[in-house]
């Protein structure tokens, strides 16, 4: 029989997931300019010593809500049934009524391109989009990605975001070829 889980454990898991999710929604609404140790603690509803004692440094709090949001939208794609209507509504929802998460999570995700301590954490969005695809070739899952990431960013630059219907005969050409 497992030992039951310990409280303390539990409720820092909770808070660095509150930290997490609050860092996320101040990129959200202020860019990653507007992240700091307090803006984050403030929006979290927590001291600041709380984000700093489990994040000491900004790159560490930028690495961990970079890595966690990966996270979760691999867990949200793995539930998307790997169709091209279903993979468009996903992209048309990331755009539409998420798109604010899915802004801020670019964002994150291109200051690797400036930052080399977020390259590894950026890089782990395409590893776990590879692990929900499962065993397929390895360069057309690359194009595939690629295309999606290209369709999400025109989406988030769109004046209105995409129906998923308008997205749906360019990700059936991205999956299938054609």
């Amino acid at each position: 029989m497992a030992p039951p889980p310990d409280g303390r454990r539990v409720r820092g898991d909770r808070r660095r997931r509150e930290i997490l999710a609050a860092t996320l929604r101040v990129v959200e609404r202020d860019g990653v300019a507007g992240v700091s140790h307090r803006s984050v603690a403030r929006e979290a509803g927590v001291p600041t010593t709380s984000t700093t004692y489990y994040y000491a440094t900004l790159d560490e709090l930028l690495i961990a809500t970079l890595t966690w949001s990966a996270d979760e939208m691999a867990a949200s794609f793995r539930e998307v049934p790997l169709t091209p209507a279903a993979v468009a509504r996903f992209i048309a929802d990331a755009a539409g009524a998420h798109r604010g998460r899915t802004l801020a999570e670019y964002e994150l995700y291109l200051l690797a391109a400036r930052r080399p301590e977020l390259r590894e954490a950026a890089r782990r969005w395409v590893s776990l989009m590879a692990e929900v695809a499962g065993p397929r070739d390895p360069v057309a899952l690359r194009a595939v990605l690629a295309g999606l990431d290209g369709l999400l960013i025109q989406a988030l630059i769109a004046d209105f975001p995409p129906m998923a219907q308008d997205l749906e005969p360019v990700v059936s050409l991205l999956m299938l070829g054609g």
